[in-house]
């Protein structure tokens, strides 16, 4: 079986060289270099150790899934502001909040606003696919229009604001998962 690029997946994930992963494991660099190219098999107490250093063990590292690629609208969870103020939200990929982003579609109508988020680490990303919002980002504030994009770190408190005449709907990418 071939285990070189999920072990490589996993390592980058973590953000880790192939020095600091073979530093951690007491391995040469060149030894996680064949790994990683299917060079080589490790003993099972070694791929036991990488493992638990890259945060995953045996079981879940050999673990088949069927990862579902395709999402339709049975998976999409939508969460409503009774009021109108806050709109609607739409969770686009299911247990998104397990994943490294999650990415939603806010709906506002005018006058609408998303719950101010405070600081956190990560990023954000949208595009706006109707309407026009206001980012409001701490003390700043920005205007973005359809088929315009926007992305910063979240590093003070911020929402978006529907500050057009029509319902606005943007496409909002965030990591790690906040909503």
């Amino acid at each position: 079986m071939k285990i070189g690029d999920r072990l490589r997946r996993l390592r980058m994930q973590r953000g880790l060289t192939q020095k600091e992963l073979a530093d951690r494991c007491e391995l040469s660099k060149s030894f996680i270099s064949l790994l990683e190219r299917d060079l080589t098999s490790p003993s099972l107490d070694t791929l036991a150790d990488l493992l638990e250093t890259l945060g995953s063990d045996l079981p879940t590292f050999f673990r088949v899934e069927d990862e579902k690629l395709v999402f339709g609208s049975d998976d999409i969870f939508v969460k409503e502001d009774p009021e109108g103020i806050r709109g609607v939200i739409k969770w686009l990929i299911p247990s998104a909040q397990k994943n490294q982003m999650e990415p939603i579609l806010v709906e506002m109508a005018p006058g609408g606003q998303t719950d101010e988020d405070d600081p956190h680490e990560g990023e954000e990303f949208g595009y706006v696919l109707s309407g026009t919002l206001r980012i409001v980002l701490g003390d700043r504030t920005e205007r973005v229009r359809k088929d315009e994009s926007f992305y910063f770190h979240p590093t003070a408190p911020h929402k978006l604001v529907n500050a057009g005449k029509s319902v606005c709907r943007v496409l909002w990418v965030s990591t790690p998962p906040s909503f």
